[in-house]
């Protein structure tokens, strides 16, 4: 049987689990959103961590908060952010639209931690939340763990991927195969061509992600309640950021205006784009490896994908490409998350954003599916993926639109039916072409010679 401790706020008396080190805020919280069993990334509760650490130190280098109270306080706070205590953060992510359930329930945890270090009371509100609101606190945890996730995860990630990708178009550049446009033949590519559209896509994404960072790491912490800074010393917002930036070794500053960091959640919906940008860039990836998979018979069965499951329940012997699946449907997840944060991030009314711990929970979920897609991409598809070329050579000198290189010789119309003709009758181009017109056959060979045709002609 469960046993109860008494714990005491404001509104009066709430039983507590008696071996929990949060207390009745946030116990009040677990009673009243009884919503999802979905939680805040811990992440997001390590961020939440890492902003009382600073405050404690800033708080105390400014001469409001006693040193024994900030180190104590400093102390709980990094157990958390180091990983500890992780089941002492129960509230649901469908909460309070400020986030003030998880900001009390840090608050709480770490004062009960700190008080036991320092052997001295420690009050959530009065020590732990100095100079702060969960509603600068919030706003700032969630631009502190996007961009500590983004820099230190994501970007490693598909920096990776594209390494991968240009390490495996390197050892392909000399082989040419069939290009399709409208998922038809079209003129012909070296299947390093083909994949470099992949990377230099990638690239553009990070590229993309990079020029949001210093937006995100302009913190609205010190704006407290409205973004005046009421019950926060005025020096607080700028030596709190440096500290940030000690801690982190990332260029964290004072938001320029501690009002709007507090009222809107532009910089959330902007990154949320970027990812979901991203995404479409991982889906095209995904979808155009399992097209150049597809068969083995019946399909184009351009490249062959590791084995790495059985596909069927039914039919013995059927291999599919489940890692493109996966990262296809991850990607989805994240073009939705886009949606959901585009709504939250509208949900700014006046002074404050109210749907901050949704936008929270789907931008953490975006970059760690983003994350985990790219490295699967990388290590488990293209790395390993073999090229089936004979497929390919057999395919290149059926395509009958590599007559469009004879346009300019004997003219779109007289090309096209030589097309027409070879498609019809299965025959090579340069064969209906020999017979079609008065180019000797060395002339017909350079001129539809297809790995001419994958370079510049001008």
């Amino acid at each position: 049987m469960t046993e109860f401790r008494i714990e005491k706020d404001s509104l009066g008396e709430v039983k507590v689990p008696a071996d929990a080190l949060y207390g009745a805020q946030t116990q009040r919280a677990i009673d009243n959103f009884n919503i999802s069993d979905v939680k805040l990334p811990f992440a997001f509760v390590r961020a939440v961590a890492l902003i009382k650490y600073c405050a404690a130190e800033t708080n105390a280098a400014l001469g409001v908060l006693p040193k024994n109270k900030a180190e104590a306080i400093m102390q709980a706070a990094l157990e958390v952010f180091e990983g500890r205590w992780q089941a002492q953060f129960p509230v649901d992510v469908f909460q309070t639209g400020s986030g003030t359930s998880t900001n009390m329930n840090v608050n709480e945890v770490l004062a009960t931690l700190a008080s036991r270090h320092g052997n001295i009371d420690i009050h959530p509100n009065d020590d732990v939340n100095l100079g702060q609101s969960s509603n600068d606190v919030i706003p700032t945890a969630i631009q502190l763990s996007a961009a500590r996730r983004i820099t230190r995860k994501l970007l490693p990630a598909l920096e990776h991927l594209i390494a991968v990708i240009e390490t495996k178009a390197s050892e392909l550049d000399s082989v040419v195969k069939t290009g399709r446009t409208h998922l038809m033949d079209a003129m012909p590519l070296t299947l390093g061509q083909e994949l470099r559209t992949w990377s230099n896509q990638v690239e553009l994404a990070v590229e993309r992600l990079e020029a949001l960072l210093p937006q995100l790491r302009a913190l609205p912490q010190g704006g407290t309640a409205i973004g005046t800074g009421i019950n926060c010393h005025p020096d607080f917002a700028e030596q709190f950021s440096k500290r940030m930036s000690a801690f982190t070794e990332q260029p964290f500053t004072a938001a320029k205006n501690l009002f709007s960091g507090i009222a809107g959640q532009d910089i959330a919906v902007a990154t949320a784009g970027s990812l979901s940008s991203l995404a479409t860039v991982m889906m095209k990836i995904s979808n155009d490896l399992r097209w150049m998979n597809s068969g083995p018979l019946s399909g184009l069965g351009e490249i062959t994908l590791p084995t790495l499951q059985p596909g069927s329940s039914i039919m013995p012997g059927k291999v599919n490409p489940v890692v493109p699946e996966a990262v296809c449907m991850a990607s989805a997840q994240v073009l939705g998350n886009q949606t959901t944060i585009n709504i939250a991030g509208q949900s700014g009314n006046f002074q404050l954003n109210v749907m901050l711990p949704l936008i929270a929970y789907n931008l953490l979920q975006s970059i760690e599916l983003m994350t985990t897609s790219a490295y699967a991409l990388a290590d488990q598809c293209i790395s390993p993926l073999t090229v089936n070329t004979d497929k390919l050579a057999e395919d290149l000198a059926r395509n009958p639109i590599l007559v469009t290189a004879l346009n300019p010789v004997i003219g779109y119309n007289a090309a096209a039916a030589i097309a027409k003709k070879a498609y019809q009758q299965q025959r090579s181009v340069i064969d209906v072409a020999a017979e079609e017109t008065d180019l000797s056959r060395a002339e017909l060979e350079q001129l539809l010679n297809p790995s001419n045709l994958t370079q510049s002609q001008g």
